[in-house]
């Protein structure tokens, strides 16, 4: 299969969404999920169904990119072989995606991209294929690989990216810097009731601090891959930092009177953002990272900078 998972926004994907209304078509992406490719022929034995319908339906599903098909010699003339490109389909009936703002400069990065680190067991990292390195050794979150991660946790210490100041190349000033990522407690295996207090850094200043509940497996998140046991982390809480002019803010809740100017923002050609566990916290839980391909929010760590109004 190409991928494992597909989100759909139900407002947008109107020809994937009418190719799953039918429960013929379920039952043929069922079938080639479990048991593989097939031609057309198989797929109409196995099911029960006429030819003809099968062949409708797997016409209404490669229109819609659900399947993938081509098509071989036989011994008499050609056969189309269907295969299914995803094991999972999630149609999503939630807010429209907000579309890119023209006053925000926005960047991405991906959560394995780490500049420097100082992390304690236990801790890992993972990308969408498998474990990265080995479990509980720290000296792992060094290894190269790192940088295909999809899933980091550790219990103390902290991970530091180095974002490019985009605003001070374009020679503009910015209002507001906010910073979002999908976060969880750590503990071996999961509790829902594992508080952590996760801390942000920017340019070496605490911002403010969030206190996680806990740590999820209630039930498996939407883009974690099958592979991943449900023993593990599962999801996070999608939290957004913001810092302005104001203060600083957790979800537009205000938790410190650190500003944009305590930054120094426009003195650096880099934005150093630091995610952790202080040594002095209360409730050292540990931290989970969910970046893409895990998790509840198909995203890495973003970040946005805020053009000031001219």
């Amino acid at each position: 299969m190409n991928r494992n998972f597909l989100t759909l926004d139900a407002a947008e994907s109107h020809a994937a969404v009418r190719a799953l209304s039918s429960p013929a078509r379920i039952d043929i992406l069922r079938l080639l999920h479990a048991e593989g490719p097939m031609n057309v022929n198989e797929i109409s034995v196995a099911l029960g169904l006429p030819q003809s319908t099968v062949a409708t339906s797997v016409q209404a599903l490669e229109q819609a990119d659900l399947i993938d098909t081509k098509t071989v010699k036989a011994r008499k003339g050609h056969q189309k072989i269907c295969s299914a490109r995803y094991a999972e389909i999630v149609i999503r009936f939630d807010k429209e995606m907000k579309a890119p703002d023209d006053e925000a400069i926005e960047v991405s990065m991906p959560i394995g991209l780490y500049t420097s680190c100082a992390v304690e067991a236990p801790c890992g990292l993972c990308s969408t294929e498998g474990v990265i390195g080995m479990l509980d050794v720290p000296n792992h979150f060094l290894d190269p690989s790192r940088m295909q991660a999809g899933l980091i946790w550790f219990g103390r210490g902290f991970v530091e990216y180095k974002f490019p100041n985009n605003a001070r190349l374009l020679n503009e000033r910015i209002s507001a810097v906010e910073f979002s990522m999908e976060l969880s407690s750590e503990v071996p295996g999961t509790n829902p009731d594992w508080p952590s207090d996760i801390t942000l850094w920017v340019n070496n200043v605490a911002v403010g601090t969030w206190t996680s509940p806990g740590d999820y497996g209630d039930k498996r998140g939407l883009f974690t891959p099958r592979w991943w046991k449900l023993e593990g982390s599962q999801y996070g809480t999608l939290k957004t930092w913001t810092i302005s002019e104001r203060g600083s803010f957790i979800d537009d809740i205000k938790i410190s009177d650190i500003n944009l100017g305590d930054l120094d923002i426009d003195r650096h050609h880099s934005i150093r953002l630091r995610i952790g566990i202080a040594e002095n916290a209360k409730n050292p839980g540990g931290i989970n990272i969910f970046g893409r391909g895990f998790g509840n929010f198909d995203q890495d760590i973003v970040m946005r900078l805020y053009r000031q109004p001219t």
